[in-house]
C-alpha cells in the first residue's frame, strides 16, 4: 500500500511539472486529423460558443425531425384506407391551429437569444492588445502588423507548392505532416497566445474572405472596405483556415496559417521580423523545435515514474 502511494505521489509531481510544458509541444498542430467529422478543435472562446450553439440547433431540429417523423408514421398507420375506410371529413381543428403557429414561434425565440448573443460577441471588439492587417490579393494574403513599434512590418504569405513540401519540412527541421498540403505557407502569420487581436480586412482587387474555424473567424475582405474582428487563442500551436469568398480560379489556393507561440516567442520574434523576417522564422522554429524536445523529455519521465 505504502509503494502504491508513492507511485501516486510521483505521478502527481510529475504531472506538476508536465503541465508547465508549453501547449503547442503537446497539442495537434492544426486541430485537424485524416477523415475528421465535425469542426476544428476549439481553441478561442468565440468558437466554444460556436460549437455549443451548433450542438444545441441540432439537438432542437433532431427532436422536430423525429416528432415530424413519428407524425407520418401515425398518419400512414392509423388513417391508412384499410384501417379507415370511411375517412373524416373534418376541414379544421382551432386547438391544433393554434398549436402548429405557437409552438414555431417559440421554438424560434429559444434559438434567436443565444444565436444575438453569439452575433453580438463576434461584432463587438473588446478592448484589444495588438492590430494586425490581413489583406486579400488574387490569390494569396499579405499581413501586416500595424501597432507601434512593429515598424510597419508587412509580408506576403504564399501556398507551399506540393513540389516544395518536402524541402520546406526539412528546412524547420519538421515532419512532412507538419507542412499539410494546400493549407501550408512560407510566412506564417504569428501571433502571441492568451493575446486580444484586433483583425482588420481588406482585398485589393475582388472580394475575398478570411476564415480561420478554430478561431471562429469568418469575416469578407472588401476593397476599398476595412471590416474588423476580434480573436484570442488560448493554446499554442498552427491552426489553418482557408479563403471562403470564390475569388477566381486559384480561390483554392491561398490557405491562411496561423502560428500561436508564448508572449517571450513572440517578442522576440518580432524584434528580429523588423530586421530579417526570415532569420526571425529561423530562430523562432527553432525555438518551437526545442519545446518539443522538452515535452518529449518530460513525457518520457512521466512514462518511466508509471512504470
Amino acid at each position: 500500500m505504502k509503494a502504491v502511494f508513492k507511485r501516486l505521489m510521483t505521478l502527481a509531481g510529475a504531472a506538476a511539472t508536465f503541465a508547465g510544458v508549453s501547449t503547442a509541444a503537446l497539442a495537434a498542430e492544426s486541430g485537424m486529423t485524416n477523415w475528421q467529422l465535425g469542426f476544428q478543435a476549439s481553441v478561442s472562446d468565440m468558437m466554444d460558443d460556436i460549437t455549443w450553439f451548433n450542438a444545441f440547433t441540432l439537438v432542437i431540429i433532431t427532436v422536430i425531425t423525429l416528432f415530424v417523423l413519428a407524425l407520418l408514421v401515425v398518419c400512414m398507420v392509423k388513417f391508412s384506407s384499410k384501417a379507415n375506410p370511411v375517412p373524416s371529413r373534418t376541414s379544421h381543428n382551432t386547438m391544433i391551429e393554434v398549436a402548429w403557429t405557437v409552438v414555431p414561434i417559440l421554438i424560434l425565440v429559444v434559438i434567436a437569444i443565444p444565436s444575438f448573443r453569439l452575433l453580438y460577441k463576434q461584432l463587438d471588439i473588446p478592448e484589444y492588445d495588438m492590430t494586425i492587417k490581413a489583406i486579400g490579393y488574387q490569390w494569396y494574403w499579405g499581413y501586416e502588423y500595424t501597432d507601434e513599434g512593429m515598424g510597419d512590418l508587412y509580408f506576403d504569405s504564399y501556398m507551399i507548392a506540393d513540389d516544395d513540401r518536402q524541402a520546406v519540412a526539412e528546412a524547420r527541421g519538421v515532419s512532412l505532416n507538419e507542412v499539410p498540403r494546400l493549407l501550408a505557407v512560407d510566412y506564417d502569420l504569428v501571433v502571441p497566445v492568451d493575446t486580444t487581436v484586433r483583425l482588420q480586412v481588406t482585398a485589393e482587387d475582388v472580394i475575398h474572405a478570411f476564415a480561420m474555424p478554430s478561431m471562429g473567424l469568418k469575416i469578407d475582405a472588401i476593397p476599398g472596405r476595412l471590416n474588423e474582428t476580434w480573436f484570442r487563442a488560448r493554446e499554442e500551436g498552427v491552426y489553418y483556415g482557408q479563403c471562403s469568398e470564390l475569388c477566381g480560379v486559384n480561390h483554392a489556393f491561398m490557405p491562411i496559417a496561423l502560428r500561436v507561440v508564448s508572449k517571450e516567442q513572440y517578442k522576440t520574434w518580432a524584434t528580429a521580423a523588423q530586421e530579417d523576417l526570415d532569420t526571425a522564422n529561423e530562430q523562432l522554429m527553432a525555438s518551437i523545435k526545442d519545446q518539443k524536445k522538452l515535452a518529449a523529455g518530460k513525457l518520457e519521465d512521466i512514462s518511466v515514474a508509471a512504470k
